[in-house]
């Protein structure tokens, strides 16, 4: 069956950390009442007006709150801010905490001034994200480690610290790009494609990973695909709900230098600039389009988004219910496919 899970979301920085804390246990309780089976969680540093509380000891903490089926996710933790020792070691702890429940999504990072604040040069994420990921993976399976690369060198180094999953956490790369994509095919072990890609394009960095997959004697199969979601009671509904909700999310995402929707005209015509991805519409509208992307993509888990900023707790654990009782059930039903 294809399993479901949570994309949690960024909240404004005006709701304080406690409360968004304790909001995010409830809406985690719901998701999990409600049949989704991983619960996901983003990253940035100094965001300004909107916040993410960090990956690692959120993670840590709802490992101990949700039962032992569900699966935890980082998705995406900008690895090349990191030094590889430090987040092996961080990653490996997660690992056990969670024992053995979670899945290392990483990505480049896109906003030029957390490299700055953190004196990492932009330019040089792509190569930093590639290295980390070599290292990281000797320092989870081997006794001895001596790595030479561009950016990092260790002699003799012997891990003291090893995840509980073998060789280790499964590792998707988060991208955009078709670039992005390949780097998935070569170093990981999936591929999180962004909510807005359109279908095509999914298609497209699919063959590109299973292409990177069989040069390394990797199986391809079901890969986890990323959807922004809004059920209503009718089509007309779900376009001015989702365009309230998602909107200026949309162009905030734009101005802080992630362009995924460019050519189009986020201000004067939102429902078109989303038409192609955003899956929004009635229950029997977005069970439809859900099932049409699982049963033609090889897809699994699917992790949707129902929660955006501008919704409080109240509404996005009612749009998980909503999705619970009326999409969930469809999607769990179908066999995932294993090829493209």
């Amino acid at each position: 069956m294809v399993q479901v899970g949570l994309l949690l979301s960024d909240v404004p920085a005006s709701v304080s950390p406690s409360q968004q804390f304790r909001d995010v246990l409830r809406i985690v309780e719901a998701a999990q009442a409600n049949d989704f089976t991983y619960i996901a969680i983003g990253q940035h540093f100094l965001y300004g007006d909107l916040r993410w509380l960090q990956p690692v000891p959120l993670l840590a903490r709802l490992a101990a709150e949700v039962e032992p089926h569900i699966r935890l996710v980082t998705q995406i933790m900008i690895a090349p801010l990191y030094h590889p020792v430090l987040l092996a070691e961080e990653i490996a702890t997660l690992d056990v905490v969670t024992e053995g429940r979670l899945v290392f999504g990483v990505g480049l990072g896109y906003r030029p001034e957390e490299f700055g604040y953190l004196d990492v040069p932009f330019r040089e994420r792509a190569a930093r994200l590639e290295e980390s990921l070599q290292l990281m993976q000797q320092l989870w399976t081997e006794d001895e480690v001596d790595f030479h690369g561009r950016f990092w060198t260790l002699e003799g180094v012997k891990p003291h610290l090893k995840p509980v999953q073998k060789p280790h956490p499964p590792i998707w790369i988060g991208a955009h790009s078709l670039a992005g994509a390949r780097r998935a095919g070569r170093f990981a072990d999936g591929y999180a494609c962004p909510p807005e890609t359109p279908f095509d394009e999914v298609l497209e960095r699919y063959a590109a990973v299973k292409e990177g997959f069989e040069a390394r004697g990797k199986t391809f199969g079901p890969q986890p695909l990323r959807r922004n979601v809004l059920v209503a009671d009718t089509r007309e509904q779900a376009v001015i709900e989702y365009a309230r909700v998602a909107q200026g999310r949309y162009i905030t995402y734009a101005q802080r230098g992630l362009d995924v929707m460019a050519g189009t005209d986020l201000e004067q015509d939102f429902a078109a600039a989303v038409a192609g991805h955003a899956v929004i519409g009635t229950p029997d509208d977005v069970t439809k389009q859900l099932t049409d992307l699982v049963t033609t993509l090889p897809v699994d888990p699917l992790l949707v988004r129902p929660q955006w900023p501008t919704m409080d707790a109240g509404e996005t654990i009612a749009a998980i219910k909503r999705l619970g009782t009326q999409v969930v059930p469809a999607l769990r039903a179908v066999e995932p496919r294993t090829t493209i």
